[in-house]
């Protein structure tokens, strides 16, 4: 028998989809991607998009924590996590990628590194912006702390910038992060958002930043080379920390 042919370790396709697309959609060329992907066939993926207003869960998603089941329709993502929201204006970025190779700083066969990985591609997107993201240790995402006015008074609360959820099948990788480049952050309200009541949304808009979509989409494909390319520093990922995830039951990422 033949062997099927493989696809070098290169660079990901990256791909923008145009418009917005419907979820479900989504949800299928991802899995024709990663079945393509874990047989050699097709290249490692990067797809950005935007989607209609909608609601997602992953699978620790509390009935509870939909608060407006009629506002928006609702999807069952099979990611890790909970109640995540997408919608224009919000850069969702579809991560496929097989897991038994390296890539960059990130070793493979290493999914607590990968999550770590993506947090840390975020958190060099919005550094172009000069925005701080930072991680919060039982909480997913990337957060960013209130502001310091010129009087030395906090301005704001600490609120989500960026959400995380993932799936991994048989080693390959699919779903990914979501920016919030200028959504409406009203449409928030019909959630929890991961479970966290205490804290809210943002995004570069509310912050003040007037950023574009293809703005936001070329600082995330430069903080990508930083992370995930081929110059990256291997190694740079500290496995017991990346593991450390607590358990507010908000994992954000699933096998399967």
């Amino acid at each position: 028998m033949q062997d099927t042919p493989s696809i070098a370790a290169t660079t990901p396709e990256w791909r923008i989809a145009d418009g917005l697309t419907l979820y479900p959609n989504a949800l299928a060329l991802m899995r024709d991607r990663v079945a393509a992907i874990r047989a050699g066939i097709a290249p490692e993926l990067v797809w950005l998009v935007e989607h209609p207003p909608l609601y997602s869960a992953g699978t620790s998603a509390k009935p509870q924590d939909l608060t407006d089941p009629a506002r928006f329709p609702t999807f069952a993502a099979g990611r890790g996590g909970q109640w995540t929201y997408h919608g224009p204006g919000q850069r969702t970025a579809y991560v496929m990628l097989d897991l038994t190779r390296p890539h960059g700083s990130v070793p493979p066969r290493d999914i607590g590194c990968f999550v770590h990985g993506l947090e840390e591609w975020l958190i060099r997107t919005l550094a172009r912006f000069n925005v701080r993201g930072e991680r919060r240790h039982g909480r997913i995402g990337i957060w960013v702390a209130p502001r310091v006015t010129p009087g030395g008074r906090l301005s704001g609360t600490e609120a989500k910038i960026g959400a995380i959820g993932v799936r991994v099948s048989r080693w390959v990788s699919w779903h990914g992060v979501a920016l919030n480049v200028e959504p409406d952050l009203s449409h928030f309200d019909g959630i929890v958002p991961c479970g966290i009541r205490q804290h809210g949304v943002t995004s570069l808009a509310a912050l003040g930043i007037p950023v574009g979509m293809a703005e936001a989409d070329a600082a995330l494909r430069a903080a990508w080379d930083e992370v995930f390319g081929v110059d990256a520093r291997a190694g740079e990922c500290v496995t017991a920390a990346c593991k450390s995830r607590s358990g507010n039951g908000c994992d954000p990422w699933r096998p399967g």
